[in-house]
């Protein structure tokens, strides 16, 4: 028998890796890479702020309330709940992989995740407090003065450090080791052929147009509604109201298809309850194609190959309120 010396062997592993590495990237979607250059401490304290519900009015809405970490980082409702039980404009979009996006909210209006972090605190349909009375919660709690003070190193806290604190636990995020992308790095027994077969599909249709990349979406705007125009339940107009034309009407950020399968309802509406129904929606309205049942579950079937690993961390203790803590004003009292 052939003995190969090792360094043979050496290369020839590397050149298997290489071949893998390559046909993932002949592929329009690319495997989820894990968060670079983190800051931990600043991690931590972001973590312990995006559960903290003493950051709104009522002392009861935290991030986590409408972009929930065991539910796919996002609440399962048409609409998120805001203060005194206001129904919200439009479906929560999810917070997973979230750093991967062109820009955060379905119309764009915030460039990145610090930008995002400050909006829902000051929004009086949302956490209905003001980033002054914020500060002035944060400041009353000697245990968030100090970690602040350990992170930033500034002695008095701003809203900046709070937005920043925030964004960089949501950079932690992300959802890597889906069995597509087990798929895509070589391990070609990942999927069924019913699941490949949808993939298939999805390419072919032009599904990846649109839902390509690392988050499967999150990296353009598109009009809702290219072939029929699509009914919303929602007077949300899109992408006009940050820029003021006309043509970006009903023009929405794509969102990522990871993780699909937890992030129901569809739609920035909120109006598909299924899978099967926004497929067999966006087929048609999109695509001007009409997936027959069996096309429909097996694209079905793909899209829940997308679901990766979940978050996984120690639930945050947070520091106690003391007697100086502003306490919230849940009933508007």
């Amino acid at each position: 028998m052939l003995k190969m010396s090792r360094a043979t062997l050496m290369a020839a592993a590397l050149i298997a890796v290489s071949a893998t590495a390559q046909a993932a990237t002949d592929e329009p979607i690319q495997p989820i890479k894990p968060p670079a250059n983190i800051n931990l401490g600043m991690v931590e304290l972001g973590k312990k702020l995006y559960f903290d519900p003493r950051l709104s009015k009522s002392g009861f809405i935290s991030c986590n309330s409408c972009h929930n970490l065991s539910m796919g980082g996002t609440d399962n409702i048409p609409t998120s709940i805001g203060d005194k039980w206001q129904q919200g404009p439009i479906n929560a979009p999810t917070v997973l992989n979230s750093s991967l996006n062109l820009a955060q909210f379905w119309d764009g209006r915030a460039a990145d995740l610090k930008a995002q972090a400050g909006g829902p605190i000051a929004n009086p349909g949302e956490m209905a407090f003001t980033h002054t009375l914020a500060l002035g919660v944060l400041e009353s709690i000697p245990a968030y003065v100090r970690e602040f003070k350990q992170v930033f190193g500034k002695e008095k806290i701003d809203i900046d450090q709070v937005t920043l604190a925030i964004a960089e636990f949501e950079k932690t995020l992300v959802t890597p080791n889906a069995r597509f992308d087990q798929w895509l790095l070589g391990k070609k027994d990942a999927l069924s052929a019913d699941e490949l077969a949808g993939y298939k599909l999805f390419k072919e249709s032009g599904c990846v147009a649109c839902h390509n990349g690392e988050a499967v979406g999150g990296n353009s705007f598109q009009k809702m509604g290219l072939v029929e125009p699509y009914k919303a339940k929602s007077a949300a107009e899109g992408r006009s109201a940050v820029t003021g034309k006309d043509a970006d009407r009903f023009n929405f950020k794509v969102p990522t298809l990871r993780n699909v399968e937890m992030t129901y309802p569809y739609f920035h509406d909120g109006a598909a309850n299924t899978l099967t129904e926004a497929v067999d929606t966006m087929g048609r309205l999109q695509l001007g194609k009409k997936f027959t049942k069996d096309e429909n579950a097996k694209i079905v079937a793909f899209l829940k190959t997308l679901t990766g690993d979940q978050p996984s961390f120690t639930l945050p203790i947070l520091p106690p309120s003391t007697d100086s803590t502003p306490r919230p004003t849940p009933f508007g009292k």
